[in-house]
Parts: C-alpha cells; structure tokens; sequence
C-alpha cells in the first residue's frame, strides 16, 4: 500500500520545488527590469534638468547683456540728438554774430585802415639817398619774412623827403640821414619816437685812376682841382662844411649835389677829380671809385632816425619794418654795408 504514495508524494514535491524556481526566476527578472526601468527614468530625469538648468544659465546672462546694450544704445542716441540741437544752437549763435560783425571790437579796422593784425599789404618807405642798396636788401628780406608785403623806396634828399611827408605826400615810413630832417617831421606832428639804427661818416672817392692824384683830404684845396660835395641844406653837404672846417681847408666845389648819390656820379664818370661822399656810398660803388679815408680827427658823423609816419595807412606794416631794421638781422645788414652802429 506504500508503493502507490510514494511516486505521488516525489510527484508532488517536484511539482513544488519547480513551481518555486519559477516563481523565484519570474520575480527576480520582474524585480530586476522594475529597477532598470527606474534607473532609466531617474537618469532621464536628472539629466532633463541639468539641460534645462544649463540651458537657463546660459539664456540669463546673454539676455541681461542684450538688454544692457539695447539700453546703452538708446542712451547714446539721446546724447547725440542733445549734442546736435547744441550744434544748431552755436550755429545760430554764429550767424547772428557775423550779421553783426560791424558792432564788433573785434571787426573794427585796426590801425592803419586794415583788420589784419600782422604786417600786410604795401608801405612805402622815404628814405635817405645813401641808404639805397642796405635798404633795398634789407626790404627784399621783409618781403620774404612776410610774404603778402611789399615795400616801396622812394629814395632822395634827406631834407626834401621831410618837407615832402610835412606837405601831405603819401609815406608810411621815414628815415633821413640826420636828425635835423626827423626833428622837422616830429614837430610838424607827422611822426614820433623816432630810433636811431645806424651813424655814417665821410670820405673822399676819386675816379679809378685818381687823374688828380690825389691822397689826401688836403689836396682837395690844391689849385685846378675840380671838387664835388652835397648841397649844404642835405645832411651830406652839412657834414662836409663841418669836416672842411675842422680840417681849416677852404674848398671851393664846382659843383653841388642834391644828394650823395648824385656827387658820387660825377665822380664815376670822370666830371670831377674829388668828391666828398659817405664811406657807405664808396663801398657800394665797388671798383667804379677810390676811397681815401679822413683822419678821426677831423671827420664828422652823422647818425640815421627812423620812424613809422603818424597817418600811415598800413601802420601795422609801418612799424613791423621800422623794428626789422633796428632788429639784429637789421643791423648785420647795415654794418655789411659799412654803416657803423648807432
């Protein structure tokens, strides 16, 4: 009677033991996917977030900066439409000053006729005869240190150049060779502060090849000579009546210069043996006369003022010119020449 349990009882126990497993197998695969499926859940999760967060980050800063600019753009712009309406408002303020230039001190002419303010224009200067060739170099220099300039020379007689300006002739600039002639246009009220610049002082030229032979001041006196000297009432003549009479010579000249100039040609050209002329005017005639020199002793020196004219027309100009030949460069120009320093 046991035979028959026993396969049933082993039957039934191997039925259990594999429904069992089964069951083991069937929840561990179902434990073992539920754990994968919330891992995958858990990743996707988190890193849908950190995207998210990053994605937040990245926005917040890019979008504050955009904002900033937009801001500073706008600022901008309202500066510039400021500084255009302040543009305009000047512009305007100008044509309303320009429309009233005439009222302005700064529009009046400025002494002289002119509203330039530095040297312009023409001058012309009334000059000593024996100042010729130191003044036209001195007034070529001018012109080119100030270009727009231009000075004209009248050159001639101390004494008649003065009466010429004291009876309203045009001049901007006046400059005898003695002061006597600066003294009469000072009073007559056509200048003032005149500046003595340079001093001259005589000799005797002679043609080249000194026909007369003379060598001296003394021989100027010898029988058949023939003599040139200024004109006494020329600042040339003045001088030699002086230099005669400290020699004690009496001299009796055929002719009479109306300025040194003038004796200085009569000598070139032979009309004369002698003449008295200013050392200047010997060293400008280069090898067309002979120079004899006469002794300090009893030679005279005669000094030069200068002085812009009182009713100028270009005072400006005028005065520039009148301290350019009291200047330095000036005065290297006039000792070049052979005249001495005041």
């Amino acid at each position: 009677m046991a035979r028959p349990w026993a396969p049933t009882r082993w039957a039934a126990a191997r039925w259990a033991a594999a429904r069992w497993a089964s069951s083991r197998r069937a929840s561990a695969r179902w434990a073992a996917a539920r754990w994968a499926s919330s891992r995958r859940a858990s990743a996707r999760w988190a890193a849908a977030g950190w995207a998210s967060s990053r994605c937040a980050s990245r926005r917040t800063p890019t979008r504050s900066a955009a904002a900033g600019w937009a801001s500073s753009r706008r600022a901008s712009r309202r500066a510039q439409a400021r500084w255009a309406q302040a543009a305009a408002g000047l512009a305007a303020v100008a044509v309303l000053l320009a429309g009233c230039g005439s009222a302005s001190p700064a529009a009046q002419p400025a002494a002289g006729g002119s509203t330039a303010t530095g040297p312009h224009g023409t001058i012309t200067v009334l000059a000593a005869a024996s100042l010729t060739e130191a003044f036209t170099r001195l007034g070529n220099q001018f012109q080119a240190l100030y270009p727009g300039t231009t000075v004209r020379f009248d050159f001639g007689p101390s004494s008649g150049l003065a009466q010429q300006i004291i009876n309203g002739a045009p001049a901007d600039v006046f400059a005898p060779a003695s002061p006597t002639n600066m003294n009469q246009v000072v009073s007559a009220g056509d200048a003032a502060n005149p500046v003595t610049f340079a001093r001259n002082v005589l000799e005797v030229a002679v043609p080249p090849d000194d026909p007369a032979h003379i060598t001296a001041l003394a021989d100027l006196v010898r029988p058949g000579v023939k003599v040139a000297v200024c004109a006494p009432q020329v600042p040339c003549g003045a001088l030699a009546v002086k230099v005669l009479a400290a020699a004690k010579l009496s001299v009796h000249p055929v002719t009479e210069g109306t300025d040194v100039k003038s004796v200085l040609t009569v000598v070139r050209t032979g009309e004369v043996d002698a003449g008295l002329v200013y050392v200047t005017d010997v060293r400008s005639a280069g090898r067309a006369v002979l120079g004899i020199p006469i002794p300090a002793t009893v030679n005279s020196a005669t000094t030069y003022p200068i002085a812009a004219v009182s009713r100028s027309g270009n005072l400006t100009t005028a005065q520039a010119f009148v301290a350019y030949v009291t200047s330095p460069t000036g005065q290297q120009v006039l000792t070049a020449d052979g005249f001495a320093n005041p």
